[in-house]
């Protein structure tokens, strides 16, 4: 299995034809010595426990990008020409071949032997704001990654070896070379404490990133681009080759990141500026240049897990009311409509479709920030980030598309959401997405209409019906004198005994109803409060599947 599928686990269905894939167990691989201290890498892979450093601290000299051959002049058009001048040959995937023992197939424990010197920071000690460090080469990261520092217009080729690296007795001293190659790299800065330098940013495994906003710990993830995601040919998964990483300036309040993307479909050149902060925010410019044309193209794809919570239709023995990194799919269409969707751990792989035309943003939205209803000392789900997609002008006709791929335990990944155009790429390109990501609290987006504050499913009071209970709170209800009407609608089956009623323990409202599915499999549900013709409150939408 090839290590980027490994990194998120080839999730089970997410070959439609295959429903019985392997995984990797992406909680099982991270050891967290300190309850809550950030995962590092995009499979919860820790490779030790950082430690923060003072910005003004004694330590030894930190590390200097080195003088290489392939030294190149950098500015703002290199990496589109370098992209392009990619695409026109044919795919070979970077490798390292001949590898000394044990470096050519490390173990899991060995890998996390392999430690990075926290004093060999790029821009250690030179009060930038921002450190880099990289990660190694090794175990399922196989694909070695070209780490580039940009400064005055020159770039600089970093050279990964035993300067940069400790190893721990699973490996033994190792030769000068080693670890040989690096695998992606994380930033950190002072984002919690002026004092300390803490990880709130990770490049590492395929074209995966993560990020936090302060005092959060890594929940969801981003790609730069899915490809065929739960297509019965099998996902194809771009990876990032090679990054150039800007020094940034005195008092800069963000760092920018440049990445190669490469795949056997297409190349692109992507440039992140990076702003950490309460929502640590990023500036995405997305250029691809197709080898082929691509028919299912996702573009700003999120991936993240939902195991179970009080929305969910399958039943756990679990002693925690909720356990997911998202809790559900949020929506501002083209005309402005909020939508909600509660994520699901369904019993068999369901896809969501939401037709649109030049969305105004999407995301996966941890709402939920109360401890009480998580009940998890060492995950602290409260704490996992809201991620949010906000496209910078016009996409044109397409659609949100939402998988969710079930699951029995909450080690996997099994929620993805991205939007995919209609007509696809062509091939050639440019083809131009610039779009920002958030990573914090909320969304970034305010409105006086009521959103949800909770879903509960439950059994009704005839044997085969549901109970749906969904809490609202916003101005436009906790200030109206008159209750607003609900508008709700089924795809298939009855619908009965709705209410609605102040709620307040929320300062917002409650609405009831009863669905009797019938011999239906599937039955799509939407609920929204009007007042008069008015909507008041975002869009409710929930796919019941048949247990």
């Amino acid at each position: 299995m090839d290590s980027e599928r490994a990194v998120r686990t080839h999730r089970r269905g997410w070959l439609i034809s295959e429903m019985t894939g392997n995984f990797v167990d992406r909680r099982a691989l991270l050891e967290r010595a300190v309850a809550g201290s950030f995962a590092l890498g995009l499979a919860k892979l820790a490779l030790a426990v950082t430690e923060s450093h003072a910005e003004g601290e004694s330590a030894p000299a930190p590390a200097q990008a080195q003088p290489s051959p392939q030294g190149m002049a950098f500015g703002q058009t290199t990496l589109k020409a370098e992209a392009k001048r990619l695409a026109d040959q044919p795919f070979s995937k970077p490798t390292m071949d001949a590898l000394p023992a044990p470096f050519n197939k490390l173990s899991y424990d060995q890998y996390r032997d392999i430690r990075f010197r926290p004093e060999k920071a790029i821009w250690k000690g030179e009060h930038l704001g921002f450190q880099v460090q990289p990660f190694a080469m090794g175990w399922l990261y196989d694909v070695p990654v070209d780490l580039w520092i940009v400064e005055n217009g020159k770039a600089t080729r970093l050279v990964a070896d035993s300067n940069l690296f400790s190893f721990g007795p699973l490996i033994g001293p190792g030769p000068d070379a080693a670890p040989f190659g690096f695998s992606g790299f994380r930033i950190h800065g002072p984002i919690n404490r002026a004092d300390a330098f803490e990880e709130y940013t990770v490049f590492q495994g395929a074209s995966y990133l993560r990020a936090v906003g302060r005092g959060e710990n890594y929940g969801a993830s981003a790609r730069g681009l899915a490809l065929n995601t739960a297509q019965p040919a099998g996902e194809e998964f771009p990876f990032f080759r090679s990054f150039w990483i800007e020094r940034p300036k005195p008092l800069a309040t963000e760092i920018v990141v440049h990445a190669l993307l490469d795949s056997q479909s297409t190349t692109g050149a992507y440039r992140f500026a990076i702003a950490p902060g309460e929502t640590t925010v990023m500036d995405v410019e997305a250029t691809l240049y197709p080898r082929v044309a691509l028919s299912h193209v996702g573009i700003g794809p999120l991936t993240s897990m939902f195991f179970h919570g009080q929305a969910s239709q399958r039943r756990t023995e679990d002693y925690r009311p909720a356990v997911h990194d998202s809790e559900g799919l949020a929506l501002v269409n083209g005309s402005g409509e909020r939508l909600w969707r509660p994520l699901n751990n369904p019993k068999t792989l369901q896809l969501s479709a939401f037709m649109d035309k030049d969305p105004q943003g999407f995301g996966l939205w941890q709402r939920d920030r109360s401890f009480r209803n998580y009940e998890d000392l060492e995950s602290r789900y409260e704490r996992r980030p809201t991620v949010w997609v906000e496209p910078q002008g016009p996409w044109g006709d397409g659609s949100v598309e939402l998988i969710e791929i079930p699951i029995e335990d909450e080690i996997h990944d099994n929620i993805a959401v991205y939007w995919k155009p209609s007509k696809g790429l062509a091939a050639g390109g440019p083809h131009v997405f610039n779009y920002k990501l958030y990573w914090g609290p909320d969304v970034p987006t305010s409105w006086a209409g009521a959103r949800v504050v909770k879903t509960r499913v439950g059994g009704g009071k005839k044997p085969g019906s549901i109970v749906f209970v969904i809490d609202l709170t916003g101005p436009l209800v906790k200030d109206a004198k008159d209750l607003p009407a609900v508008d709700l609608s089924a795809s298939a089956g009855k619908v009965s005994n709705v209410s609605v009623q102040r709620n307040l323990e929320i300062s917002g409202v409650r609405v009831t109803f009863e669905l009797a599915p019938g011999d239906s499999q599937l039955v799509e549900l939407r609920c929204v409060l009007k007042a008069g013709d008015q909507a008041v409150s975002e869009t409710w939408l929930y796919r019941w599947t048949k247990p």
